[in-house]
């Protein structure tokens, strides 16, 4: 037994940090820019620089002192990186042992140490990941888990937030990372690497959102560390988010790793062992002391020599196996085995312990009185001087307890003890997965809420046993008659849901619903007696009744309620309320007024191009709304209820100043903007005025403003009037098109009276083309229709190469869309224009193939 603890120097010799040294030194002049020292950074795949003067390393410059840098005062091509880099550089031996080096760098709280030879001359780096991927503390990772290494949230900043603030949050955080939330409430990470490969780009990134890495990629806190630090390793990564149920706890990096993981612990081990080695060859006494040790150890040892037969095992052993030291020794390991693991389990395990000289692993195996129970085993090879195997040393524990309390959690956690259905826990977890999946693909989800109807009359009766065996049989009786992929909860009492995770349509829903009531109403054998049980059904969809799992289960309750008041033992499809609608509507509106009050309506720009040569004509203001409590809320919402409140008139004085505003900021750009105008804000009496007071004080051409009318602008009750303003806007120089056209019922002949420029067809129009023949015949007799008008032809909504070309063969003359670009804020549109103009087809500028250009990274919802 001592030998094995003792001889093998392989597996237990400890490293200098320099066997660990794998990559050659990378430095550069301190006179060198800061974006040089970048670049080599980004080629050499490398978190840091040495700086030398001469033959000499006076500084280094790392990943970490990005965060020291006011990136909205630098200019990285001409700062020397020799100004910000940090001296001196903390160094080590090439002999100091990995232990020493790690306790250095926690010391010192830095995260490389160079390596000198005796000489005191550099010969290369050492990091913290070195450190954790050479150490041999994978059965300690194993059953430590990533939670256990957060001790502090991570530093959470939109990504709206401006970029030299955010670093200067990451400073005085101290934080090497920064989880990014977007407004659609996905994460994404920027780290300090991401800061060098922008000084590297020499971009100007205005926001931090822009920088960021998405998704995030998230491990729930019960992962081991030894599968976080693989996955952190074949990602080539160096942070985790830990996250459970939409919560983020922290972010997991080899720095929290290599700090918690217990180098007292191992140095304490590998201590004895070099003092078991020392005993073996100068004491018996050192080798008295190690049985001690060995015998008083709570695992099971056992050593064989090299052909298997057990030559000793320690009193563990016999506890643990029921096997005294007499039966043992002599015998081989199969005296334990279980027989559960197929030929190819030992014939691998041997292998790997032949070619590395140990193995280790859960197994199964048998005591005497023929029980059989899980182990965690490591088996180590014992060479002798001539690295000849001459014994083989097994160290085990019994984990029966340990999993039985794992599989005790798991079925506390998500299964219902009862019925042995999955819990709430379990099903919205579910739900969860199916919502993301239907989101994903476009596609309709379902979510049934069923009650027994008067089913407390039972467990009044006949007792709660005759009311837990009803339940048991209801469960069976909804697994069977559910299909493939649909799944059952029980999520209290006599409550339960059913997951349909896609719908073609709603008569399936009707059958399904059928058929379980159905199933139900059979008798029930219950006492010896017959009983008959019903339920009451709730149905609600998305993305019709909710967007999310609990607003799904919620209003399926709704649902089954309706069902139970209209008569129980049937079904009932979510139907909202009035009182609901109103109170929804009423919170809206006064987040809506507030925001009007505030002005937090913000204007986006979509640009506008031609379609022959791709050339940027124009751009469109489109309103977007951002609520902290309501969030991204639809102008599709917003306007009709502004209309409806007459609240239209202020609103759509914000937008006219603010754009103008903006059209006076790119005057030199000469840009055209146009707008939008409701038939509400056309009948305003002073609407002219004030549009014309708005252009005088913001000292813009009036040729810059283009105004769009919807084609309910032009209702014949109004003709004379509405002509009149249209005449007067087009004397002061404004550019007048109809919006949506196709949507509403224009007059043709009112339609040629109108100082018209140009007309936009609809997206409804675009989106099927060129596969929508009747789209395509509608489109067509548009264009031709304004055409003979002498109108120009601006279509919407084109995202396709193909569409863009059906059009322009067909004569239309202008478009906007996702082709291009989505409508962006005027902070992200304006350094982008300027590129534009230089640009001989925005088509070619920005296309669907442009992945770097920053108007393609952005959701079009």
């Amino acid at each position: 037994m001592a030998d094995f603890l003792d001889n093998s120097e392989e597996t237990l010799a400890e490293p200098t940090i320099a066997e660990l040294i794998k990559r050659p030194l990378l430095t550069c002049a301190a006179t060198d820019s800061l974006q040089t020292a970048a670049r080599l950074m980004r080629e050499h795949k490398v978190s840091c620089i040495l700086i030398r003067e001469g033959e000499s390393i006076t500084g280094i410059w790392s990943e970490a002192d990005t965060r020291k840098l006011a990136f909205d005062q630098i200019n990285a091509a001409t700062l020397e990186v020799g100004t910000v880099m940090s001296s001196p550089v903390i160094s080590a031996s090439g002999l100091t042992l990995v232990s020493g080096a790690a306790s250095l760098m926690l010391n010192h709280n830095i995260r490389r140490l160079l390596v000198v030879d005796n000489a005191q001359r550099p010969i290369g780096l050492l990091t913290q990941s070195d450190i954790v991927r050479q150490q041999k503390i994978e059965f300690y990772l194993r059953f430590r888990e990533v939670g256990s290494c957060i001790n502090k949230a991570a530093l959470n900043l939109a990504a709206s937030y401006p970029l030299h603030e955010a670093v200067a949050q990451m400073r005085h955080a101290r934080a090497d990372a920064a989880i990014i939330t977007f407004p659609d409430a996905s994460y994404g990470l920027v780290t300090e690497r991401d800061l060098v490969h922008l000084l590297a780009e020499g971009t100007n990134c205005q926001h931090i959102g822009d920088l960021a890495n998405k998704p995030l990629l998230c491990v729930p806190p019960d992962l081991s560390l030894l599968d976080a630090v693989d996955m952190l390793t074949k990602q080539e990564i160096r942070h985790l988010a830990v996250a459970s149920q939409d919560q983020i706890y922290g972010l997991l990096s080899f720095s929290d790793i290599l700090r918690n993981v217990e180098y007292a612990y191992i140095e304490q081990l590998k201590t004895a062992l070099r003092d078991r080695d020392h005993a073996l060859r100068t004491s018996a006494d050192y080798l008295r002391l190690a049985h001690k040790v060995i015998d008083a150890s709570m695992d099971g040892i056992l050593i064989t020599d090299k052909h298997g037969f057990i030559q000793s095992v320690n009193p563990s052993f016999s506890k643990l196996t029921g096997y005294s030291a007499e039966e043992a020794i002599g015998q081989t390991p199969r005296l334990l085995s279980s027989g559960l693991h197929e030929a190819d389990f030992y014939r691998n395990m041997w292998q790997t312990l032949l070619e590395k000289g140990h193995w280790q692993g859960e197994i199964w195996n048998k005591r005497k009185n023929g029980e059989h129970y899980p182990q965690w085993l490591s088996i180590t090879a014992i060479r002798d001087e001539q690295q000849q195997i001459t014994q083989y040393a097994a160290i085990f524990s019994d984990i029966t307890e340990r999993k039985r309390q794992e599989e005790k959690i798991h079925q506390l956690a998500y299964m219902d003890e009862l019925t042995g259905l999955a819990n709430r826990r379990m099903f919205f977890d579910r739900l969860q997965l199916s919502l993301a999946n239907a989101h994903r693909h476009k596609h309709t989800l379902a979510v049934l809420f069923l009650d027994l109807d008067l089913f407390k009359r039972i467990n009044d009766t006949l007792g709660h046993q005759a009311g837990d065996q009803a339940l048991k049989e209801v469960a069976r009786r909804l697994q069977i008659t559910l299909r493939e992929g649909e799944s059952v909860a029980r999520i209290g009492g006599d409550e339960f849901t059913i997951l349909i995770p896609e719908v073609s349509n709603c008569n399936s829903l009707q059958i399904l619903a059928q058929r379980i009531i159905s199933q139900l109403e059979k008798p029930v054998q219950l006492l010896q007696q017959e009983f008959f049980l019903t339920t009451s059904i709730g149905i609600s969809l998305y993305p019709k009744d909710g967007h999310n799992a609990e607003l799904l289960v919620k209003h399926a309750d709704v649902a089954m309620y309706q069902a139970k008041s209209a008569g129980r033992n049937q079904y009932s499809f979510y139907q909202a309320s009035t009182s609901q609608h109103n109170e929804e509507e009423l919170k809206l509106e006064q987040a809506l007024r507030q925001a009007l009050r505030q002005q937090q309506l913000e204007v986006y720009y979509q640009p506008k191009f031609t379609l022959d040569t791709g050339k940027l004509c124009g751009l469109e203001a489109l309103l977007r709304w951002h609520d902290a409590e309501l969030g991204i809320v639809s102008p599709a919402l917003f306007i009709p209820l502004a209309e409806k409140l007459g609240l239209i008139h202020q609103l759509g004085e914000q937008v006219m100043r603010q754009v103008c505003n903006q059209l006076h900021f790119w005057q030199e750009l000469a840009v055209p903007v146009a707008i939008n105008i409701s038939a509400l804000q056309l009948t305003e009496p002073d609407f002219l005025p004030k549009l014309v007071s708005i252009l005088e004080q913001s000292a813009i051409s009036p040729s810059l403003l283009e105004i769009e009318l919807t084609e309910s602008c032009l209702i014949p009750e109004q003709a004379d009037y509405t002509l009149s303003v249209l005449t007067k806007l087009k004397a002061l120089g404004l550019r007048l098109s109809i919006d949506d056209f196709g949507t509403g019922y224009s007059s043709l002949s009112y339609l040629r009276r109108l100082p018209l420029d140009a007309l936009k067809i609809d997206r409804s129009f675009i989106k099927d083309l060129p596969t929508s023949k009747s789209d395509g015949q509608i489109t067509l007799a548009i264009i031709a229709m304004a055409k003979a008008l002498g109108l120009e032809v601006i279509a919407e909504g084109i995202e396709l190469e193909a569409q863009r070309q059906f059009l322009l063969e067909a004569g239309c003359d202008t478009g906007q869309g996702f082709l291009v670009s989505p409508a962006l804020p005027a902070t992200e549109i304006t350094p982008w224009l300027a590129d534009s103009a230089s640009c001989t087809s925005l088509v070619q500028f920005a296309p669907n193939l442009g992945a770097t250009n920053p108007l393609r990274r952005r959701s079009r919802h």
